[in-house]
């Protein structure tokens, strides 16, 4: 078997929060780097598959940890959009239109006012406009809306493009990027990880991480170890249409589904919650979901023909929350997974305290809030 030279940081899944801890690690002087990931493609997972969006405020109906993780990481991304075009000279599209949330029904108003109800006790930048309010807007919107909300502060981003932006920093940065590189095992030695084993090759490393999402479970330390934690895939399918112009300005949601509206004249919708293991088939059904909610949306799409369809797996721990931080019974070994459906959103925070902890030591409240020790994980190795 070959062993790869030692490295300072051995990340295992490239995936957005992979490329993204990678990138912070090299910034705060980490010289020796390497990536693993089980494709032939960096990001090719839940990273490409993802709608983008950064939507702390629309999604959230209280004040928790959670919500304050979200939200501080959607206020970095102004300044993580300049940083990699200066870096890359690749412009992730970083869209701050805002985005509406609608209402098509009696139930789905009474939420909204809800929601709009307690933001606005809370000092929080929202808008309650009415029907005649959102077709001016958006004319191409259904005239069945009754009334929406307004957020101009949750935006979103051009995933893809994040993630070419996030490869080609570490391509010219000399991060090592191991493609089709499936790890067996990790390499543990006296409470130490020290690296990790594929069918090929052992790769060894000062630090370790797993940014693994749906498969960090798949992932165990020694051959008869438990789980690491606990995370399952949860598949989301989407669609796209491919229009000559832009007929949408705002990323727009119902409770029942959301269409991303991108600078190219791609319409994203989506998107499926479901539970089928590892399986990423997209399915007549799940299309036919997704295309009647967006069809209330819009009537319009009824003209438009689907030009893409794919499906994505979302790593979801038990609780729904991320997990990130460290064990204390097991040295140099961190993990960040489980960020369910905001792995583009939380991208660059995750990347930002991970990467202070491994190199500074430095605490964070969130990595406490968030650490995999709330699940007991990791009892023997």
């Amino acid at each position: 078997m070959k062993f790869s030279p030692i490295t300072d940081v051995l990340i295992i899944g490239g995936g957005i929060i992979g490329l993204s801890l990678a990138r912070q690690l090299r910034r705060k002087g980490i010289k020796k780097i390497t990536i693993l990931e089980k494709n032939s493609l960096c990001g090719a997972e839940a990273s490409s598959a993802a709608a983008g969006m950064l939507a702390p405020q629309s999604e959230t109906d209280k004040f928790d940890d959670f919500y304050y993780l979200c939200r501080e990481s959607r206020d970095s991304y102004p300044n993580f959009a300049n940083e990699l075009f200066d870096e890359t000279s690749i412009d992730i599209e970083l869209d701050q239109n805002g985005t509406l949330y609608l209402a098509f029904t009696e139930t789905d108003a009474a939420e909204i006012r809800k929601r709009y109800e307690w933001q606005i006790k809370a000092g929080l930048d929202v808008e309650h406009l009415t029907a005649e309010d959102v077709r001016k807007a958006e004319p191409f919107i259904s005239p069945d809306v009754r009334e929406a909300l307004f957020f101009p502060n949750d935006w979103q981003v051009e995933n893809r493009k994040l993630v070419s932006a996030l490869r080609k920093f570490a391509e010219l940065h000399q991060i090592n990027i191991v493609e089709n590189a499936e790890v067996i095992n990790l390499l543990s030695e006296n409470g130490i990880v020290t690296g990790a084993i594929t069918e090929s090759e052992k790769f060894l490393a000062e630090n370790v991480i797993l940014t693994t999402g749906a498969w960090t479970s798949l992932i165990k330390i020694g051959e008869n170890a438990s789980m690491i934690v606990n995370v399952k895939p949860i598949r989301g399918q989407m669609y796209s249409y491919k229009t000559a112009k832009r007929l949408f300005t705002k990323v727009i949601y119902s409770p029942r589904g959301y269409i991303v509206p991108r600078a190219d004249g791609r319409i994203l919708v989506g998107a499926t919650v479901e539970n089928v293991g590892f399986d990423k088939s997209v399915t007549s059904s799940g299309i036919e979901y997704l295309r009647e909610n967006a069809l209330e949306i819009s009537p319009n799409f009824a003209n438009l023909e689907i030009s893409e369809r794919w499906a994505g797996l979302r790593p979801s721990a038990p609780d729904g929350l991320p997990i990130l931080g460290s064990f204390p019974e097991i040295k140099n070994f961190y993990v960040a997974t489980a960020h369910y459906r905001n792995g583009i959103l939380l991208a660059p925070l995750t990347a930002e305290i991970m990467a202070d902890r491994i190199v500074g030591n430095k605490e964070s409240k969130y990595l406490d809030v968030f650490s995999p020790r709330r699940f007991n994980a990791v009892k023997t190795f």
